[in-house]
């Protein structure tokens, strides 16, 4: 299958779910996934071992079959959120739709797009005003699902479906 025209930068989930999220975004058609810290992941997340790049590399695959799919994504481990944001957000992202996943009031996500996307989706909880005024000012509009606050594992699959689908 072709892959997808999306870069999705996650907040680091929960060690119990990363592998799963990871096997889900692959076998989606994700082609770029970046793990970003956000103040409101526990910083032992980036101690697991479920980090070390044979395990990510498993579920990969994993997710690459199911999906009878040979072009393994690139994935971008990113620690230290502001220098990211302000060292290789840009150029991650350059000639695409920039769409932040947060709760709250905004304009509904927008659905079937045919353009290149990039998508941030924050930590349970969301993203800080901090986070979200960074990913703002270097173009993320800020999009919301509805009024329920979606764990990742949920919002993930459902936002590539309803931008892709």
């Amino acid at each position: 299958p072709a892959p997808l025209p999306l870069t999705v930068i996650l907040a680091l989930p929960r060690p119990k779910m990363l592998k799963r999220i990871i096997l889900d975004a692959t076998s989606l058609g994700v082609k770029t996934l970046v793990l970003l810290n956000s103040w409101k992941v526990d910083k032992s997340y980036w101690q697991t071992p479920e980090l070390k790049g044979e395990l990510l590399r498993e579920k990969m695959v994993l997710g690459l079959e199911q999906a009878m799919d040979t072009r393994m994504p690139s994935l971008l481990l990113a620690p230290r959120f502001k220098p990211f944001v302000e060292d290789q957000l840009e150029a991650l992202t350059a000639g695409t739709r920039k769409l932040l996943a947060h709760p709250g009031a905004y304009p509904p996500m927008p659905a079937q797009l045919d353009e290149p996307l990039s998508l941030a989706i924050g930590p349970e909880g969301g993203w800080t005003p901090y986070e979200v005024e960074m990913l703002c000012a270097r173009g993320f509009a800020c999009h919301s699902l509805g009024a329920r606050i979606l764990r990742v594992e949920t919002a993930l699959p459902t936002l590539v479906g309803r931008l892709l689908g």
